[in-house]
């Protein structure tokens, strides 16, 4: 089994709206190592973002984190080591329009 570590996804999405921003490809699972959230904007504001398990509709459940604050100018890291099968689906939500999300991780085939 090769791993490649790599920066996985890169999202800044629309404000409000449930962005798939990264799916893991056929036959491969992945290691989440690091998630960075990053406000961009000159005010606080609040994120989430959720796992779904083989691409399922997304439930409360699935849910890492949900509307955490986040100052502004600011940056949060988190160091998870989220395991991820083939087909699962990192998802994420920003109240306002001015947020970057970065996952980092190693995917496995």
């Amino acid at each position: 089994m090769a791993s490649t570590y790599k920066v996985l996804a890169q999202s800044a999405p629309s404000a409000t709206t449930n962005t798939d921003v990264y799916t893991v490809g056929s036959g491969k699972s992945a290691v989440v190592s690091t998630i960075t959230v990053c406000n961009r904007a000159a005010s606080a504001a609040t994120y989430r973002i959720a796992i779904r398990v083989a691409g399922a509709t997304l439930a409360n459940e699935d849910y890492i984190a949900y509307d955490v604050a986040i100052a502004a100018n600011d940056t949060t890291c988190l160091t998870l080591g989220v395991t991820l099968a083939t087909t699962d689906v990192v998802t994420v939500y920003a109240s306002t329009a001015n947020f970057s999300f970065n996952l980092f991780g190693s995917e496995i085939s």
